[in-house]
């Protein structure tokens, strides 16, 4: 039913976005005499903003047409070398480049789409040939096409790395750090070939015990069993993965923006401010933040209550008690793949020490293969997205696969 009252609100809000737009653009409109009024900037400003926060959102674009490349701009396509059910493998393709470093970005299925690393992929795509976990909506998914939970999304990982080949490098950000450290292991126990060469952790869960956040304290302070009681719902009848189960994207955008709430009203009416004064410049940069921070999806419930349980409830990878198929995943066989743990100072979501304790776990691997990095005055966001993390954090990841390439 919630599912359902949710779509309805949306269709009812996306009208509302519609005549609001038309309004605004209208008290914009030097054709009507009310825009030369001194309350025209004001209430076309106001409709704008609202128009803005209640349109409905789809899946964004990467939008990539050329980036820089060895100080010449190089044209961009996009190829899906691999499709799964649940997700599939893009390849960002740079017109005569070549010989670079192969790397699989991980996004997160948190909720967002891959398009949220947008910022992550533009700037390692001038050092790097860049290939990215693209995952689906779940609702889109049939239920002809099974489950996907922890144990598939390994298998994934797994898949995609040996689609690529021997010499890969791989990258996670935030959720996807336990099951990229997961897939590594368990390559490295098996000396798989297609092992990734090094792996960059960003953010990520590896053992939120360490300097617990607001994330995982509402994890933690009820029983799974709520969790499968109140936010999981099933997906309605006019979808094409009508009667799954899922932990709809529009909670898990509910549960961000309220955590940082006063954040979040403080940049809506700076957009208003912008408006107002014609810095359109300034709002439209606030508007893209938005557009892709509430374009959610779905994930499936199996994936999501796994993740609960064993990663932020009962802690099985650092306690050495992870599975995968039924077998123990040993961060201890991981002896040759080097390891990049990258933390922010001030993130909310993934606390200090919590990525850092992959490098711990992996007692085998040598201390010159490890390196950690904390990034002074960053938050979750700014450590894949944004100035800090174009100029501080990628230089670093450029350096250490660079070091590693060979």
């Amino acid at each position: 039913m919630l599912y359902n009252a949710y779509d309805f609100q949306r269709t009812m809000m996306s009208a509302a976005s519609t005549w609001a737009n038309i309004g605004a653009q209208w008290l914009q409109n030097p054709l009507n005499p009310m825009s030369y009024s001194k309350m025209a900037p004001m209430m076309a400003s106001g409709l704008d903003v609202f128009a803005h926060a209640s349109a409905s959102r789809g899946k964004p674009d990467f939008g990539f047409t050329e980036v820089e490349v060895n100080g010449k701009m190089v044209a961009v396509t996009e190829e899906i070398l691999l499709r799964k059910p649940f997700g599939q493998l893009k390849r960002f393709r740079r017109r005569g480049i070549a010989d670079q470093p192969k790397l699989l970005i991980v996004a997160p299925m948190s909720g967002h789409y891959a398009t949220l690393l947008r910022g992550t992929v533009e700037r390692l795509m001038t050092s790097h040939d860049v290939y990215i976990t693209d995952w689906r909506d779940a609702r889109m998914v049939p239920l002809s096409e099974g489950q996907f939970d922890l144990d598939d999304y390994i298998d994934y990982l797994i898949e995609f790395l040996e689609r690529l080949g021997p010499g890969t490098h791989m990258l996670a950000v935030c959720q996807p750090s336990v099951p990229a450290y997961a897939a590594a292991a368990v390559m490295a126990a098996d000396d798989h070939p297609c092992r990734p060469r090094t792996l960059t952790l960003m953010g990520g869960p590896i053992d939120t015990r360490e300097a617990p956040t607001a994330v995982n304290t509402v994890a933690t302070q009820r029983p799974l069993a709520w969790f499968e009681q109140n936010v999981i719902h099933t997906v309605p009848v006019y979808y094409p993965g009508a009667g799954r189960s899922v932990y709809p994207g529009f909670l898990q955008l509910t549960g961000f923006m309220a955590m940082n709430l006063g954040n979040h009203l403080v940049s809506h009416w700076s957009m208003f401010r912008h408006l107002v004064e014609g810095d359109d410049e300034s709002a439209d940069s606030t508007k893209a933040f938005y557009d892709e921070y509430r374009s959610v999806c779905d994930m499936t419930a199996e994936f999501y209550l796994q993740t609960i349980d064993q990663v932020f409830q009962r802690h099985l990878l650092p306690k050495g008690e992870f599975m995968h198929r039924g077998r123990r995943v040993d961060p201890a066989a991981i002896e040759d793949i080097a390891l990049l743990a990258i933390e922010g100072e001030r993130d909310d979501i993934s606390g200090i020490g919590q990525t850092k304790a992959a490098l711990t776990l992996a007692t085998a691997l040598p201390d010159e293969k490890k390196r950690y990095l904390i990034a002074e005055r960053v938050g979750h966001y700014g450590i894949f997205n944004g100035r800090r993390w174009r100029e501080q954090i990628a230089p670093v990841v450029d350096e250490w696969i660079a070091a590693h390439a060979g």
